[in-house]
């Protein structure tokens, strides 16, 4: 199809589930080479346009039309996949007819890495087989894509391969996500959907904040809350990653405009000021903490620190510990300490409810995982603990009851707020908040979750993955509300906008380490694809004969495995230099405990980073062809 070309269209497209419609005469179309993100709040009707746009489903009436011939690939929220992941994925394909294609290895290694290619998709986690889906809709071509949250069940690292990948197709696109950078990364429309309408906007995410910001200042709109709440979005990204902005379509004079004078969204001194005056100066500790899962080294005596009101982000792949890392810090998973090393401090009565175990990816982290070391807790600790499966809360309380038996109202920044006022903010509206909790969606469920973990008034909170099920405009009013809790937090997700806006420094779970990343995701996406490995699934006799550089000739190879082992050591030279500056300080400092104590950490790290490269080079070298 030629760019510009139409592909689909709705003209007066009314579509309805109960008495309210959904979409209520709506006309748009979709044309050769469009990349269109779709936003709105839960139940708007994002997942239904989509359906609309696929011919999945009739409109009830209006009209759908399609170019002849069109192909269209069509990723639904529930997927269907039966058989062998082999077929599933190739449809009986010999391996030979699909090896040779750089692209299709590509998404296999991406996607299905560690997967056995002749094991039963009915047996795998609803998420494994919503990645074997997204994998057989990938390796073939269409003109147009229909994705309804591709980004689920994908960590960080998948996520980011997944935009690339995108970015690199010449097919339409319309995507459903609430993954903030994503849709930065991949599209260059905005639909929202509200109302039962759809309004379009031009760019992706951060040029659709500052058209709504500036439109509602341009209207004089009397909702100021909202509009501080975008301009500080808005101050946001233009604060960010120099990337978010370099687009040509996002209207610097415009945005410049707007947010003169706009403050950071967080006063980070007067917070920390806050938490160290309500936690003290120990918080939480790992000293020498080692964690296995049968053969998986899940920790591997790690000593890391939490400070008075630090904002931490823990990445990592799916499965490196980081659900584990959070009962650790919660009191969950207590260490068998030898005599005198016993935890300091009661474990504190965690919030939430059960999370998912690292090691095997079923519920009840904890089970059989075998742990070592010393946890300490500081003394004044108020644990709040927001978990990936919602806290068990009896179904026949309506959802105001249920957040007001923990307290009625709550303090935010210098304001008190009141439970149904904050219900109102997450999205639960008028007679939505005397629902019964047995009757909330899944998503109404962690937003009730959410919130009862806030009105506890914690001073320090635990998120583990807090963007699923959440929507745009919920994930910004909890960022805001995040903007003015003073404590400490420690965030595991793979929403890199959430991660980047609502977190100070971001640390890296894999291999059995903690690694401090003073670059952030961008620093751990650079990392983990240097050091991706190379088969594209893990299976043993699998036979791919085309699993990364195996194809390559040994000249080629020796060629490349020379390069990395002069790039590592460079890394390896610039690590040495910071260790003898660092010894030098320490030397210079001996006299001075605090300082002592900080230098001696960041020696810790860089001595930690200069093993890991000196282990990667001998495994480059060894591999290398002679």
């Amino acid at each position: 199809m030629t760019d510009g070309a139409n592909l689909v269209n709705l003209a007066a497209v009314t579509k309805a589930y109960g008495q309210a419609p959904l979409l209520d005469g709506v006309s748009l179309g979709v044309a050769a080479g469009d990349r269109i993100g779709v936003v709105g709040r839960g139940g708007a009707g994002k997942s239904t346009l989509l359906a609309l746009l696929a011919g999945a489903t009739p409109p009830d009436s209006g009209i759908a039309t399609r170019t002849r011939g069109l192909v269209i690939g069509y990723l639904p929220q529930q997927v269907s996949v039966s058989g062998r992941v082999r077929d599933a994925v190739f449809g009986g394909l010999a391996e030979h007819e699909w090896a040779g294609d750089a692209r299709e290895r590509s998404v296999i290694s991406e996607l299905l890495a560690g997967m056995d290619p002749d094991s039963d998709s009915e047996r795998m986690s609803g998420g494994e087989r919503r990645r074997v889906a997204l994998a057989a809709l990938l390796r073939k071509r269409h003109d147009l894509l229909l994705l309804d949250e591709p980004t689920n069940h994908l960590d960080i690292g998948a996520i980011g391969w997944l935009a690339g990948h995108l970015r690199e197709r010449a097919e339409a696109l319309v995507v459903v996500t609430h993954d903030r950078w994503f849709l930065d990364a991949v599209t260059e429309q905005t639909w929202e959907v509200a109302g039962g309408q759809v309004h379009a906007y031009d760019g992706g995410y951060s040029a659709y904040v500052l058209a709504k910001a500036e439109r509602a200042r341009l209207a004089g709109a009397t909702e100021r809350r909202r509009q501080a709440m975008l301009r500080k979005e808005l101050a946001w990204l233009r604060r960010g990653p120099p990337a978010r902005t370099s687009k040509p379509r996002f209207r610097i004079e415009a945005a410049n405009a707007l947010i003169a004078g706009e403050p950071p969204p967080r006063d980070t001194v007067e917070l920390t000021r806050l938490a160290t005056a309500r936690l003290g100066r120990v918080v939480a500790e790992l000293e020498d903490v080692s964690v296995l899962a049968g053969e998986r080294v899940l920790l591997d005596r790690v000593t890391w620190r939490l400070g008075p009101g630090e904002r931490v982000g823990v990445v990592g792949a799916n499965g490196s510990g980081k659900t584990t890392l959070l009962h650790l810090l919660a009191g969950r998973l207590s260490p068998a300490a030898p005599a005198g090393t016993a935890v300091r401090g009661d474990p504190p009565a965690p919030s939430g409810g059960g999370g998912e175990d690292d090691a095997s990816g079923r519920p009840g982290a904890g089970r059989g995982l075998a742990v070592s070391g010393r946890v300490i807790t500081g003394r004044t600790v108020r644990l709040g603990y927001l978990t990936q499966e919602p806290a068990p809360v009896p179904g026949d309380l309506r959802a105001l009851q249920a957040a007001e038996q923990v307290r009625r109202t709550v303090t935010v920044g210098k304001a008190e707020l009141p439970a149904s006022q904050l219900l109102t903010r997450l999205g639960l509206r008028g007679e939505r908040q005397q629902v019964p909790v047995g009757e909330l969606s899944g998503g109404e469920r962690r937003r009730l979750q959410l919130l009862m973990v806030l009105l506890s008034e914690p001073n320090v909170l635990l998120l583990d993955e807090p963007t699923n099920d959440l929507d745009i405009e919920t994930l910004t009013e909890v960022e805001d509300l995040l903007d003015g809790w003073p404590g400490s937090a420690v965030v595991a997700s793979h929403d890199r906008y959430f991660l980047e806006r609502v977190t100070d420094h971001v640390i890296a779970l894999g291999n059995g380490r903690l690694d401090y990343l003073p670059g952030g995701v961008a620093e751990y996406l650079d990392r983990a694809s240097r050091g991706r490995p190379s088969r594209p699934w893990q299976a043993a006799g699998t036979g791919s004969a085309a699993a990364g550089h195996a194809g390559a000739s040994p000249g080629a190879r020796r060629r490349s495995a020379l390069k990395e082992l002069a790039r590592l050591e460079r890394q390896l030279a610039r690590l040495a230099s910071q260790e003898a500056e660092l010894t030098a300080q320490l030397a210079a400092n001996a006299s001075d405990y605090q300082r002592l104590s900080e230098l001696g950490a960041r020696l810790r790290e860089v001595q930690e980073q200069k093993a890991g490269l000196e282990d990667r080079w001998l495994a480059v070298a060894e591999d290398a062809p002679q």
